[in-house]
């Protein structure tokens, strides 16, 4: 394949190549010219960076959304042409699959995609189908939840009824567009899944072993979680455990519920899924690099407990302050990698770094399948072209040699150290690790080695169907870095964009906290989520004791259910101590202080640890007079909770989960919140036949409008 001197292809595959418009068997032929053609590579990079240079400006480009009227008229006209047509009244609308030849023709569709969904914004390329909902004369549509449909306007009313949508049922057709009752759209199929003292989703919340994707077996593996019990002040004053930053349970939550299966218990990390949202926490100021905040109100699914939440935030770095980085891609190329939410979308989510990158930064990009190989030396991206052409070329195939490509990763980026810079490892795989060092046991202590050369670790995890979840999670931990499961482009944006400071620069490490309660106010107490974080007291000054990092940006968030002196105990009982009287307090415990949080960490550089205290007093504030922030993270907690089927989740409901959080949106940059939302009301419709007619008589559900 012979490029000119002038720039012009000789070649049209190369754009049809480029664009993934090939048939197999040509694309092949293509690829092995390709693979002897350097000036050839170099176009095809050139086409996509065009390619997506276009798509993204057309992203960003605003567009004018629709009213409600011209929605309600656009899906009049649908329910007409579906009278005329009644074969069409299984279709939904907007759901064929259109195979484009030209990129102009791709670029169109995508503007006018965007132009339904920019208004109502919310659900905007979250990922997750929206609802669909039968309205009016049997007709099913997408509706995406705005501000509008929350303040019930008669001009709009009458609009509905003029195109039949409003009839003699008003209540039904209203609930189901959003305006019965200033109630979002997202309440219409119910909820109530536990009525508090039973785990109702027990018998569905483990999906059945099945065929994952491509249509291999099943082999998705998660560490057990045994859940946090009350534990008595009396006996253990003191709680310790390490913070963590990871959101990969969040997002891979979300990947089961958008198919429509509920995930393993084991899957929901109520700490990541906590961690994965921001909170409205001060900005630190002073010497330390992150701030802490405290609050407590009752526990709103057991109003008698109190509920206490602890929040750090990490200091922010301008991106003209941010040091120069030494990136090492290392990317699972296995025959595992062979899906189209695995491969293909880790060299999207690349891509998007590397446009955040620039002459101050290097990117080697290192492969591994049956053997471990330099794909791409370090290189500066000032030389964007060559790191990008070198991504496109990468294919899926073969074994896994997870440990030999961790080695050469690491040996990369010791070689490229920058002193007083980002040096990290980027770590994308399915995790399934089967050839050379693939035990849990050798990779981790491998990983601890490595870490102490200064060199941290990010590990994405990708696709479904053999997900390692404990494994990923374990060598991120042990990495000194961070976990997060990429689910789709958007989250991968999210993690690699929006939070990019937090991914890549570390501004503290080895972040404990304790927590010291005062037995004259507390009995007993629970920390909720963080399982396998717990850390032993004496841990908590042990500077050799391995602990979680905090990245720029980041914020932290832990709760506690505490259960206040004179309420009955869930504590398991003890016999009394004989040669002690936990009943006796010193000075302090008359303090009125409820508890007082204790953090130690380091500096990313440092050895020794600094401690900061702030104690804790109890105002007796109801859940409904606590911040938005406050309600929000309880809301999240008690979806966690349910899914889990912890018995401690006293009388949380998924209807009352939902309520929790929709009261407490407040500012919602990227629509996160209003997706979680979305996850509350489908998690409620996954439940199994024999409780539908309980939950009906409950009121919970309506199922003359379910879908």
């Amino acid at each position: 394949m012979k490029i000119p001197q002038d720039g012009r292809q000789e070649d049209p595959r190369l754009t049809t190549y480029a664009l993934g418009e090939l048939e197999a068997v040509e694309a092949a032929v293509v690829e092995a010219e390709l693979a002897a053609s350097e000036d050839g590579a170099r176009e095809v990079a050139a086409i996509r960076a065009v390619a997506r240079e276009l798509e993204e400006a057309l992203a960003e480009t605003p567009a004018e959304g629709l009213s409600t009227a011209q929605k309600m008229a656009i899906l009049g006209n649908d329910q007409e042409q579906r009278r005329r047509d009644p074969a069409q009244s299984s279709r939904r609308p907007w759901r064929g699959v259109m195979k484009v030849s030209s990129l102009a023709a791709a670029l169109t569709i995508t503007t006018l995609s965007a132009m339904w969904v920019t208004e109502s914004g919310p659900f905007r390329d979250t990922g997750v189908s929206p609802f669909m909902y039968e309205v009016g004369g049997g007709s099913s549509w997408s509706w995406f939840a705005s501000e509008e449909t929350r303040s019930p306007d008669p001009s709009v009313r009458e609009e509905l009824q003029g195109l039949g949508y409003l009839g003699d049922s008003e209540s039904s057709s209203l609930r189901a567009l959003g305006y019965m009752d200033g109630v979002s759209v997202i309440d219409l199929n119910g909820f109530g899944a536990g009525t508090g003292s039973a785990d109702p989703l027990a018998p569905v919340r483990q999906p059945t072993p099945g065929l994952g994707e491509e249509g291999r077996p099943d082999t998705e593996a998660y560490d057990s979680i045994r859940e946090n019990e009350f534990r008595s002040v009396a006996q253990h004053p003191l709680s310790t455990f390490s913070i963590d930053v990871d959101t990969a349970s969040y997002a891979n939550v979300r990947r089961f519920l958008s198919e429509d299966r509920l995930p393993p218990a084991d899957a929901v990390r109520i700490e990541e899924l906590l961690n994965y949202f921001r909170y409205d926490y001060r900005p630190p100021t002073g010497g330390d690099p992150f701030s802490i905040d405290v609050e407590v109100a009752s526990a709103p699914w057991k109003p008698e407990h109190r509920l206490v939440r602890i929040g750090l935030q990490g200091m922010e770095i301008p991106v003209a302050d941010r040091r120069p980085s030494n990136l090492v891609f290392l990317l699972d190329v296995s025959g595992s990698m062979d899906s189209p939410m695995k491969l293909p979308l880790v060299k999207k989510g690349m891509r998007l770094l590397i446009d955040q990158l620039d002459g101050r930064d290097n990117v080697a990009i290192v492969v591994y399948a049956g053997a471990a190989g330099m794909v791409l030396p370090s290189t500066t991206c000032a030389n964007r072209p060559a790191i990008l052409g070198a991504l496109e070329l990468l294919s899926a195939g073969g074994s896994t040699n997870g440990g030999q490509g961790i080695q050469l990763a690491y040996r990369t980026a010791r070689a490229g150290f920058i002193e007083g810079g980002i040096n990290r490892v980027i770590l994308c795989t399915d995790g399934d690790f089967n050839v050379g060092t693939s035990s849990e046991g050798e990779l981790v202590r491998m990983i601890e080695e490595e870490a102490r050369s200064g060199v941290f670790l990010s590990v994405l995890g990708f696709g479904s169907g053999n997900l390692k979840d404990s494994t990923m999670e374990k060598l991120a931990d042990r990495g000194n870095g961070n976990y997060a499961y990429v689910d789709s482009l958007r989250e991968a944006r999210k993690v690699l964009v929006e939070e990019m400071g937090g991914t890549l620069i570390t501004i503290a490490k080895d972040v404990k906290v304790q927590v010291e309660f005062n037995p004259a106010e507390v009995s007993s107490y629970r920390l909720i989520g963080y399982e396998n974080r717990l850390l032993a007291a004496e841990d908590f000054n042990d500077d050799e004791v391995d602990a979680g990092e905090i990245g720029a940006g980041h914020s932290v968030t832990a709760l506690y259910e505490v259960v206040p002196t004179g309420v009955a105990s869930e504590v398991r009982d003890v016999d009394p101590l004989k040669y002690q009287d936990p009943s006796r307090a010193g000075a302090a415990s008359g303090s009125g202080e409820l508890l007082t949080v204790k953090l130690r960490y380091k500096e990313p550089d440092g050895d020794t640890s600094r401690l900061i205290e702030m104690p804790l007093v109890d105002a007796g504030i109801g859940f409904d007079a606590a911040s938005d922030d406050f309600r929000f993270a309880a809301g999240v907690a008690g979806f966690g909770m349910l899914l889990r089927g912890s018995k401690h989740a006293g009388g949380a409901t998924m209807r009352e989960v939902h309520r929790w959080a929709r009261e407490a949106i407040g500012p919602d940059s990227g629509g996160y919140r209003i997706e979680f939302l979305e996850l509350v009301s489908r998690s409620s419709r996954l439940m199994p036949d024999e409780l539908r007619d309980e939950f009906e008589a409950l009121g919970y559900l309506d199922l003359e409008n379910e879908e």
